[in-house]
């Protein structure tokens, strides 16, 4: 089991290559029930903390793409 902790100290780009390592061993077919099933809770953690990390990203740029005031500037325009 992926512990907090672990999350935490995770990247966005471990998690997700975590994430595809955990997908490709389900799909497999070769995990045995209980496997599978601590396997998948692991899984919805680390897509819980890829989620978290994107929305901080997402947050970040936003705030870049902000002018003074709140006022969307061009580039934020065309962003989207």
């Amino acid at each position: 089991m992926i512990s907090p902790q672990d999350l935490e100290g995770m990247s966005f780009e471990q998690a997700l290559a975590r994430l595809e390592q955990i997908v490709g061993e389900l799909e497999s077919g070769k995990a045995e029930l209980e496997r599978s099933i601590e396997i998948y809770e692991d899984g919805a953690a680390l897509k819980a903390h890829c989620e978290k990390k994107l929305e901080a990203a997402r947050l970040k740029v936003e705030k870049i793409v902000l002018g003074q005031g709140g006022a969307v500037t061009a580039e934020a325009a065309e962003f989207n």
